[in-house]
């Protein structure tokens, strides 16, 4: 058992080491900024983001699907289901619905469904610059996850999400695919409560715009032709695709005292390298919990003016009712230029 245990332990290093042989700093400088569905990297749920999306490595349950999908092993009830919802930078809203279930031996499910709000924008053309025709249009960001993941044993959970991205600007779209692979392991090289994660998310082919909104009124050079209508080939751009390695320590300091700190570390292809802190605080009283949560990014290559998120904190609350568990967390996460981003969502677990 205990060779077991090492050989484990030896795998979940490999993975790290190998996830680390990728980072290239020269590279990333030279692509920032050039990511198709960047609205994939928009997180999700008010427990995670108040820790700084620090907790790769002991997310668990409905929440884990978008920072590791390897969580979902780790389902409290039968069945969870949770909804969010986001203010963003720039008046963008985001609202966020998962549900997953326990299907047995086979492992746990979840279907989640992630959608961008843009409001009414004025509608401009080159004849109309100014927008005063009054038309108007909004954007379309949806997102579609189909999430699985399996507990292979007490330790180790592997987990993976498909989605399926949709984009719709005024006569253009674009649509893609994008997987994600997460593994957990907790009881890092034997040590109770230390727990490890690494996850590799938004792998897929590059999206790119198509419709009749890329056609332009233009005159062929040369010849006596008149003005015809030529299509804009748009360009294909790769998905913001990272690796993100993580640890974690859970301990207690009573029997209804909780805590948990939390480092990860995200290599992100088309952006620069980041490392996150967190961390939690809980209290139980009978049927009530109550969390306390804070955290931290940093992008230490980055410009004063190119990262402009900041320090997260946040609550949560618990409380367990006639065999249904309700819980709402919040989060605040500091912003540059811009208001804060505010996150609210409840889980049931039933």
């Amino acid at each position: 058992m205990k060779r077991s245990k090492v050989s484990m332990t030896a795998v979940v290093c490999l993975l790290a080491l190998v996830a680390l042989s990728t980072v290239d700093t020269f590279a990333q400088n030279r692509r920032v900024g050039t990511a198709a569905a960047t609205e994939l990297l928009i997180p999700v749920g008010g427990r995670d983001l108040a820790m700084g999306g620090a907790s790769l490595a002991n997310t668990s349950g409905i929440e884990a699907i978008h920072w590791n999908p390897a969580g979902l092993g780790h389902l409290s009830y039968g069945a969870e289901g949770m909804f969010s919802s986001m203010t963003y930078i720039a008046d963008i809203g985001i609202s966020y619905g998962a549900i997953g279930a326990n299907v047995g031996e086979f492992g746990n499910i979840a279907l989640s469904v992630k959608s961008l709000d843009f409001g009414d924008i004025p509608l401009t053309t080159q004849d109309d610059s100014e927008g005063r025709g009054g038309r108007i249009f909004s954007p379309t960001f949806v997102t579609v996850g189909l999430s699985y993941a399996k507990t292979l044993t007490d330790a180790i959970a592997v987990g993976t999400t498909v989605k399926l991205v949709s984009e719709q600007i005024d006569r253009a779209s674009a649509s893609g695919v994008a997987i994600d692979f997460g593994v957990q392991y907790h009881g890092l090289a034997g040590v109770q409560g230390l727990q490890m994660g690494v996850a590799v998310k938004n792998i897929g082919p590059q999206m790119k715009y198509d419709g009749t909104g890329l056609y332009q009124s233009a005159q062929a050079p040369g010849g006596n032709r008149p003005a015809q209508f030529f299509k804009i080939d748009a360009a294909s751009n790769e998905l913001p695709s990272v690796i993100e390695i993580g640890l974690g320590y859970s301990g207690t300091v009573s029997d209804n005292m909780q805590w948990t700190l939390n480092s990860s570390f995200t290599n992100n292809n088309l952006y620069l390298d980041e490392y996150r802190l967190g961390g939690e605080y809980g209290v139980k009283m009978e049927d009530l919990q109550l969390f306390g949560r804070a955290g931290v990014g940093m992008v230490p290559q980055a410009e004063d003016d190119e990262d402009i998120f900041g320090p997260t904190f946040g609550f949560g609350v618990g409380y367990l009712t006639g065999g249904i568990n309700l819980t709402l967390d919040y989060a605040y996460r500091d912003t540059k230029y811009f208001d804060g981003n505010q996150v609210i969502s409840l889980k049931l677990g039933f």
